[in-house]
């Protein structure tokens, strides 16, 4: 009888130390959030009116490729009016059927670590809790469509993956993507795997949100139901790295807009007009709901390596369609080495260093930057000022549009060609060029004319 006695108070003392440690552990890890969030107001959809996102490639950011070299920089990215910072894969690399010396990004072994070329897990908390402290809320990159070929689910769930006709597990179908496994969605303990570990940085690291590789190859009920569990932790950011407006209906806050960007790119190589950015508008009307957001952008990660530089696709255009990004309904973005006028395509599976030089980019992204924060006329987010387009006696060359909310009035004027044009506009009151600071008077007939690619910033005086 004492022996069953002493049984059952070893017994109570391994689950009550068993409680304690868990409890210990769930302490800490609310410990972490606090810290690396301590004075940050919620995500909320007034924070995403104004936002400019930043892509960070850590690797090729600074020379030592590392979340140290980075997060010294954070103040500098606040200097420019960047509010979200969207972290490219910090996740260890898969070394089986990799690319290059260094592998891809998006070939993970591990959701729930860091790549030791990057630094620690506690350099990664610096990051984040530098950020908070700047205002500027953090969001990873997240592959949820494959993993690497050495992430431990294909030694422990081999389950979880897709299988050809023999039974072997594939690459995505379709895609050149060898250095990947695919997932099956089919499979629901898989789904759980992967909202846990999502879960993780939100609740244990003190993450806002995350930016979800190509969304529109996993399905979107799991986007769903994934995105309403992270909610119950507390408010985060969804941007999806795709175009599909299903994806905005209740999961994601921002998409790409993919094809705002093709047709800056066409344009500026002369293979458009003005016509097909109205067409675009019209398109964007009609596909998306009134609180959509579309991240606008003149380059990323996969323009810069794959399609070429800014200067390569745009040339003299570089800077209008940089000010067309921020004064455009949607939210812009500045991929690392555009505010240092980065004129090189980085490699994507080997090391690679950005040369960091303030010349036209960074005062303009700065000034840019203000307007975007300061001025409701440029609201981007899910209460978006009203976009309105001014006629013009060359609409096929130059574009004109209004922007207005809460009686601030912002007219963007530009000539969307390489040679001098000569107009009339329909519209007439007085204002100041944003970036000249001179005063412009306007008045319906006058005569105007603009250079090749010029543009400006017009705020309305009252």
């Amino acid at each position: 009888m004492r022996k069953v006695t002493f049984c059952l108070v070893v017994a109570g003392m391994i689950i009550s130390c068993g409680k304690q440690k868990k409890e210990e552990t769930v302490a800490k890890a609310e410990t972490v959030v606090e810290e690396v969030s301590k004075g940050l107001a919620a995500v909320s959809g007034a924070m995403m009116e104004n936002a400019v996102i930043y892509e960070a490639n850590i690797r090729q950011y600074s020379e030592e490729g590392s979340f140290k070299a980075f997060t010294k920089d954070i103040p500098t990215l606040k200097n420019l009016g960047v509010k979200i910072l969207w972290v490219m894969p910090i996740y260890p690399i898969s070394t089986t059927k990799s690319k290059g010396s260094l592998g891809s990004y998006y070939a993970i072994s591990d959701y729930t670590k860091v790549n030791p070329e990057f630094g620690t897990l506690e350099d990664f908390r610096e990051l984040v809790r530098t950020a908070h402290d700047n205002g500027i809320y953090v969001v990873l990159d997240w592959v949820a469509n494959h993993t690497g070929w050495d992430h431990v689910w294909l030694k422990e769930h081999p389950e979880f993956y897709t299988k050809n006709d023999k039974g072997e597990i594939t690459h995505t179908v379709g895609t050149d993507w060898t250095d990947v496994a695919d997932l099956d969605y089919d499979n629901e303990e898989m789904r759980k795997g992967m909202l846990d570990a999502m879960k993780y940085w939100v609740e244990q690291e003190g993450v806002d949100g995350f930016r979800c590789d190509v969304a529109g190859m996993v399905p979107v009920d799991f986007w769903n139901n994934t995105v309403a569990e992270l909610k119950k932790i507390k408010p985060v950011f969804m941007l999806a790295e795709g175009w599909e407006s299903e994806l905005m209906e209740k999961a994601f806050d921002m998409g790409y807009g993919w094809d705002t960007h093709h047709v800056m790119n066409h344009i500026a190589k002369g293979e458009n007009t003005v016509d097909a950015w109205d067409k675009r508008m019209v398109q964007v009307d009609s596909m998306y709901a009134k609180d959509d957001i579309l991240m606008n952008f003149t380059s990323n990660h996969d323009e810069n390596s794959w399609n070429g530089t800014v200067q390569e696709r745009m040339g003299d255009s570089k800077e209008l369609f940089a000010a067309l990004s921020y004064v455009a309904p949607g939210m812009p973005l500045i991929y690392s080495g555009q505010e240092y006028d980065m004129d090189k395509r980085l490699l994507f599976f080997e090391k690679d260093t950005i040369i960091k030089k303030k010349d036209v980019f960074y005062p303009l992204y700065e000034k840019l930057g203000k307007l975007k924060n300061e001025n409701s006329a440029l609201h981007g987010g899910k209460n978006a000022a009203s976009y309105n387009r001014i006629k013009t006696s060359a609409d096929t060359k130059v574009l004109a549009f209004k922007r207005e909310k809460e009686g601030d009035k912002v007219v963007f004027v530009a000539n969307m060609t390489k040679e001098s044009v000569k107009f009339t506009a329909e519209y007439d009151g007085k204002f100041k060029d944003y970036l000249s600071g001179e005063y412009v008077d306007g008045a319906k007939g006058q005569e105007y004319e603009l250079d090749p690619w010029q543009y400006l910033i017009l705020i309305k005086q009252e």
